[in-house]
């Protein structure tokens, strides 16, 4: 019986004198096989990935416990120069975010071609032509020109197909891919992960997949690893477990998926109706400041939306979605015609709009940066009635108190500050400042798109509770079009700025007309079992 290609043994990581973030994990990796190790962030998986080529700082961790053996070598017990050995040749990893893992000030063929010179000992002319063979082995475009392209000229899954070229320059045998796919748009992702399925079949690689995503894993793992709170809690081959979990906790991951329609929408008045909008942005200057030219980011956009009834907004990066929902809060110039109860905001300028903005709020997508570390909870979310509704400080203190309950949060934590929250209660916190001015519409962008299954399914409820509650109307801006679903009951699809569908959810879902709509749901239902009626009928 062969063995494993990579065994962990009872692994446990400590950083400095705290318990151990990592508990007696063990799992093994074989030959050409696809182990994925899912769990919620903060269970330990990616620090587990990291601990394989000691990748953690070995100035703050230690290991009290575990060998992690790759053919038959103990890892945990090399020095540095048998590590250097491994790395990138043998073992190769694909890191969470491209954008902060390739060196901006370096260029792609660089920085391939130095994994290429370290470990291969290639000359320039060779390590440029493998260069331009591993580009065009990922799908990445005219691959000679990209040669001389900075990260900030690549598109994120461009970014992310280079790291995966980088990854693969010297064939490791083992590949471990950290959350691979995270912020990338369903289209993308989809093509992502049939690249990487694609190379390990063409490779004989075996691949190690962190995600949070089981949706993911359903489709591309042969056994899955279940972590929570540094322990393994489960292990199985993907089919046993998604039909026969045995752990409470992965119990609970599977049924974290959104559902699949939002509640029935008590649909009031007609809040909100857009006519031909549009946003152009000038490329470049000639010598007076005349632009050369523009790009029209959003191109004739019409629509409405009622009462207590969410309009949701999906297309790829660069589709102009969010371009849409600034126009409408008047935070880029905009022309056209947005009618808000009545009144025509278009005619408005920034001083007579100024009564309007409590009353159209917006949630950024990542809450973090959306709010400021220097400020505490309370004073976040007071700020707004400070400006739109002045009153005493006793009667600031109650509704801050109030709106915090409202969505799930004790009025203790209005002391805190934002970095001591995790990613759904920073979520939590940015709606509860939108709320505290009592809004009409709230544009939602992105607010789900980095938080785990589970804190989605959470705020997806709190959504609709608040909804329900206040009667609000959303604009709910997203790529995931498996949140989309769980929540809209209008759908807009928009497509290099233009909408190019435009109805009832259900009826783009079930019954869609272009073929850019299908392209989206196939991605979007690639990895679940649901498939749209369409498409089951297509096939």
């Amino acid at each position: 019986m062969s063995h494993p290609l990579l065994q962990v043994e009872n692994l446990s990581i400590r950083f400095g004198d705290n318990a151990p973030a990592v508990r007696g994990l063990s799992f093994s990796v074989d030959r050409g096989e696809t182990l994925a190790v899912v769990g919620e962030s903060g269970s330990g998986k990616s620090i587990s990935a990291l601990s394989i080529l000691q990748l953690l700082n070995p100035n703050l961790v230690s290991y009290p416990t575990g060998r992690v053996v790759f053919d038959d070598q103990d890892l945990l017990a090399a020095n540095e120069k048998q590590l250097r050995k491994v790395r990138g040749s043998d073992i190769a990893m694909i890191f969470q975010e491209p954008m902060t893992s390739l060196n901006p000030l370096h260029s792609v063929e660089r920085q391939i071609t130095e994994v290429l010179s370290l470990h291969r000992g290639l000359r320039p002319t060779a390590a440029k032509k493998r260069c331009i063979e591993l580009l065009g082995l990922v799908g990445i475009p005219d691959p000679e020109e990209r040669l001389s392209y900075f990260p900030h000229q690549l598109s994120g899954g461009q970014k992310q197909r280079v790291m995966i070229a980088m990854a693969l320059a010297n064939e490791p045998r083992l590949l471990i891919a950290d959350e691979p796919t995270t912020a990338l748009d369903v289209t993308v992702q989809k093509q992502i992960l049939e690249l990487l399925k694609k190379l390990q079949k063409q490779l004989g690689m075996a691949v190690l997949l962190i995600t949070h995503d089981l949706s993911i894993v359903r489709r591309y793992a042969d056994r899955i690893v279940v972590m929570n709170q540094g322990q393994k809690v489960e292990e199985a081959d993907t089919q046993t477990l998604f039909t026969q979990p045995q752990n409470e906790y992965t119990r609970v991951l599977l049924d974290a998926e959104p559902p699949a329609s939002p509640p029935e929408a008590a649909a009031g008045d007609l809040l909100l109706a857009v006519e031909n909008l549009q946003v152009r942005f000038p490329l470049g200057r000639r010598l007076f400041g005349k632009p050369k030219r523009y790009l029209d980011a959003v191109y004739n956009a019409s629509f409405s939306v009622r009462r207590g009834e969410t309009l949701g907004i999906v297309g790829e990066s660069g589709s102009g979605k969010t371009t849409l929902g600034h126009a409408l809060l008047k935070l880029v110039k905009a022309q056209g015609k947005i009618v808000f109860c009545g009144d025509d905001l278009s005619r408005l300028d920034q001083a007579e709009f100024r009564p309007y903005r409590r009353r159209l709020q917006l949630v950024f997508q990542d809450p973090f940066g959306s709010l400021s570390p220097r400020m505490s909870i309370g004073q976040i979310i007071s700020e707004g009635l400070e400006i739109h509704h002045p009153a005493s400080r006793e009667a600031q203190q109650r509704r801050v108190e109030q709106v915090l309950t409202e969505v799930g949060l004790s009025p203790d934590t209005q002391h805190r500050y934002p970095h001591e929250f995790s990613g759904g209660q920073r979520q939590r916190i940015a709606i509860a400042r939108a709320l505290v001015l009592e809004p009409d519409l709230i544009v939602l962008d992105e607010p789900t798109s980095a938080l785990d299954r589970t804190v989605q399914k959470q705020i997806i409820e709190l959504l609709i509770r608040l909804q329900k509650t206040h009667g609000l109307c959303y604009l709910f801006i997203s790529h995931d079009l498996a949140v989309v679903r769980a929540l809209s009951h209008q759908l807009l699809v928009m497509q290099h700025g233009k909408v190019v569908e435009y109805g009832p959810a259900e009826q783009v879902l079930n019954s869609p007309k272009t073929a850019y709509t299908r392209q989206l749901l196939e991605a979007a239902f690639f990895y679940g079992t649901d498939r749209p009626s369409w498409e089951s009928e297509d096939h």
